[in-house]
């Protein structure tokens, strides 16, 4: 076998006498993959994550759902289920998310504008856009 470097190919192994020796995972980590735009990915999805404009109701509406609270708040002791659809503000852009949740009311605070579930779930009032019970099919709400 003579080839070019033949000279060379039986010679020891060079240990630098300055470096210290790398370890096999420090080596490994060299050829890492690298991102330069770190959270740019994310960044991106969260552009293209799509959310809902608020639904603001009429007055005849309001009425409807005014109308639909105080039944349930006369049925209270009842511990109505109701399911209620009611809109979610997004944290990190403006619009939100419409929920419908099916839950037992615990109470009906007026006051502070919030129903609280039995879960202890808060739902504000203003941010309701329907409320389903089967005590309505039964009764006239307007």
């Amino acid at each position: 076998m003579t080839g070019i470097y033949d000279d060379m190919i039986h010679l020891p192994h060079h240990i630098s006498g300055t470096h210290p020796h790398m370890e096999i995972i420090d080596r490994a980590a060299q050829f890492s993959p690298f991102a330069a735009l770190t959270g740019h990915d994310a960044a991106i999805k969260e552009t293209a994550r799509l959310t809902d404009k608020r639904i603001e109701l009429d007055e005849y509406e309001k009425d409807v759902m005014s109308e639909r609270l105080q039944i349930i708040v006369d049925n209270i002791k009842e511990e109505p289920r109701i399911e209620v659809t009611y809109f979610r503000p997004d944290g990190k852009k403006d619009g939100g998310t419409y929920v419908t949740v099916t839950m037992r009311v615990k109470k009906v605070d007026l006051y502070m504008r919030i129903l609280i579930m039995m879960d202890g779930n808060l739902i504000p009032i203003d941010d309701i856009i329907n409320i389903d019970w089967h005590m309505f099919e039964t009764m006239c709400d307007g």
